[in-house]
């Protein structure tokens, strides 16, 4: 049992599953029956962050949810610390969005039941949220307040000169005055990724399957969309656009952006419109509205590639890969950090060289030979030999 606040007062309590110290705390949601991509909440229990309770204690589209995670952890975790806090501030994307802020909670929950860290996850609905929902961690004297999302850069710095004596982690991105210029605190950790990494693997490996006419894969051309064009996604982007380029020079693709993190029916719009146009293999770099996206592969029998997670199991014959970035490693990584005195303020940077971007393992799609062919790619990253542009080319 876990209490669901919905907004700042009013009280609800759900029965969620919270995930015990095993493999699923550290995982995506194991491959069972095909999820529709337009449904999240359908995703596998065992792994499925908490903001999949019931509809009736879903916050309005004004509040924010907080969740508290129970005392229900398996007899393998650690004993709870109750003076070690981390409190998790999601962006508006949520915990369901089967990627970015879904990874984030699995790194929290993996320090809960290894760590013993005493956690609690607020859930922004709306970005003027991010600031008060910040300063209701730091407030309470958390020792790390955790904060997801780019669009975070000024609310982390406005909270965190604020508060020095707390401590900070920004994911993908780093605190910014309100003219937007960066400033590094002592206090904040600034987590970044080499997302341009994973976006070339799976680029190349787009590339060759269409080159191949391997599958459904049968047209010259393949496609991405993103939420907003923000470096994160960008980089993604033209990680991707570098990869198919390589692997097949005479190759078309498509892109658009959402301008959403979130909504799933133009996500689904603008899938179905790329395909109209001769896409066969869809990538997405937008959060839950990606998986409308990648929703229109499914509907329409071409495939899909996901983001962030390893997103198999939203739909396992569609989606061939996923471009990974492993939020919830960082996530865990710094608060080990922080409780071992090792905590390190400014950028601590995530990539191949620590495993923490890259590709998922392809479904059956995929022949043996492209899989190999692939990790030599990564493994040319890794090395050096190959670098990912960071910047979609005009």
């Amino acid at each position: 049992m876990r209490t669901l606040r919905v907004g700042f007062a009013v009280a609800i309590t759900a029965s969620i599953l919270f995930g015990a110290c095993s493999s699923a705390a550290t995982t995506a949601p194991s491959a069972a029956a095909p999820a529709s991509a337009a449904a999240p909440a359908s995703a596998a229990a065992a792994s499925t962050p908490a903001s999949a309770a019931p509809a009736s204690a879903a916050p309005a589209a004004s509040q924010a949810a907080v969740v508290s995670p129970g005392a229900s952890a398996a007899a393998s975790c650690v004993a709870p610390n109750p003076n070690f806090k981390v409190g998790l501030v999601t962006d508006v994307g949520g915990l369901n969005d089967k990627s970015f802020n879904h990874l984030a909670y699995m790194g929290l929950q993996q320090a809960q039941c290894q760590l013993g860290a005493t956690v609690d996850v607020i859930q922004s609905s709306e970005q003027s949220q991010y600031v008060p929902n910040l300063t209701t961690f730091a407030q309470k004297g958390d020792n790390l307040v955790i904060a997801v999302g780019f669009l975070m850069a000024n609310a982390v710095y406005t909270v965190a000169k604020q508060y020095p004596n707390i401590h900070f982690a920004a994911i993908d991105t780093a605190p910014a005055d309100a003219k937007g210029n960066t400033v590094n605190l002592p206090n904040v950790a600034n987590l970044f990724f080499k997302e341009q990494e994973s976006g070339y693997t799976v680029g190349y490996l787009a590339g060759l399957m269409e080159k191949n006419k391997v599958g459904a894969a049968t047209s010259n051309t393949i496609s991405y969309m993103g939420g907003l064009a923000i470096p994160p996604v960008d980089r993604y982007i033209a990680g991707y656009i570098a990869g198919a380029k390589a692997a097949d020079p005479s190759i078309t693709i498509l892109g658009g952006y959402s301008q959403s993190f979130t909504d799933q029916t133009i996500g689904k719009s603008i899938g179905l419109n790329h395909i109209s146009r001769g896409s066969t293999i869809l990538f997405q770099v937008a959060g839950a509205s990606g998986l409308g996206y990648l929703q229109a592969a499914v509907d329409k029998g071409v495939y899909g590639i996901g983001v962030d997670a390893d997103q198999n199991y939203v739909a396992p014959a569609t989606i061939i890969t996923s471009a990974i970035k492993k939020v919830n490693v960082a996530v865990f990584v710094t608060i080990q950090n922080l409780m071992n005195g090792q905590f390190k303020g400014g950028d601590n940077e995530f990539s191949l060289q620590n495993d923490a971007t890259g590709f998922a393992p392809p479904n059956s799609a995929v022949p043996a030979d492209i899989v190999a062919q692939v990790q030599q790619i990564a493994d040319q990253i890794k090395s050096g030999a190959i670098v990912p542009p960071t910047t979609i080319p005009k």
